[in-house]
């Protein structure tokens, strides 16, 4: 019996698909309508997303009274218009519902709970080698290790994906009080009467400043240039 050397044991224990088309990383928007336009052309391809659930950072990562910021004509994807009964602002609920309707009417089925590791090129054989494990409980657990291999990599994992949030000095050590990021912000309710600090002016900004008035809180705004 021949023992395999130990720098051998995980290329083998790890299952290796080929795939005859592209794949896809991430089942957003981008992702999706990459999907539909490949479908379209009768091209292969396997989408891999993260999360549980198609547009996760819309449905999971957004505050409640979000609505598109442009009018729907400028945000609809490839080949499938609104419904025409739908607003000139769609709201979060119905943006999320025409993705979910997209995803249905092209065929589309990602890979959910699918964290993807590492993607490396290898030019000497003209193939992408993209590392995945399995998600549990929105962590990767190392279990389930798949390697995909294609010819194509398509990225749609959005650039906003990963929250940013700046170091403050002080704030963790003397600030008692409730520190979150836009994308954990849901509704004003529960700073009702609070006064609230909300730093930066862009949208998010803004319309969480609007929440909080409506919600009867007193936001004050901090905003780094002029």
């Amino acid at each position: 019996m021949v023992r395999m050397p130990d720098h051998f044991q995980p290329l083998f224990a790890r299952r290796s698909v080929w795939v005859n088309g592209p794949v896809i990383v991430g089942a957003g928007p981008a992702g999706l309508a990459t999907g539909a336009c490949l479908k379209q052309q009768g091209v292969p391809f396997v989408m891999l997303e993260k999360a549980d659930c198609i547009a996760s950072l819309w449905q999971r990562r957004t505050y409640d009274r979000l609505k598109l910021h442009l009018p729907k004509r400028f945000c609809e994807l490839p080949r499938m218009p609104f419904p025409p009964h739908y607003p000139q602002y769609p709201s979060k609920r119905q943006f999320v519902e025409y993705l979910e309707n997209y995803a249905n009417e092209f065929g589309i089925t990602p890979n959910f709970n699918t964290w993807v590791q590492s993607a490396v090129y290898d030019a000497t054989c003209g193939i992408w080698r993209v590392r995945t494990c399995h998600v549990q409980g929105g962590a990767a657990n190392g279990g389930g290790e798949v390697e995909y291999i294609c010819k194509w990599l398509v990225v749609a994992t959005g650039e906003n994906a990963e929250k940013v949030v700046p170091e403050i000095d002080g704030l963790n050590e003397n600030f008692g009080g409730k520190v979150i990021h836009a994308c954990e912000y849901k509704s004003g309710e529960e700073y009702r009467g609070k006064k609230v600090l909300v730093v930066g002016c862009g949208n998010s900004g803004m319309e969480m400043s609007l929440d909080l008035c409506d919600f009867d809180a007193k936001p004050s705004m901090v905003v780094r240039n002029s």
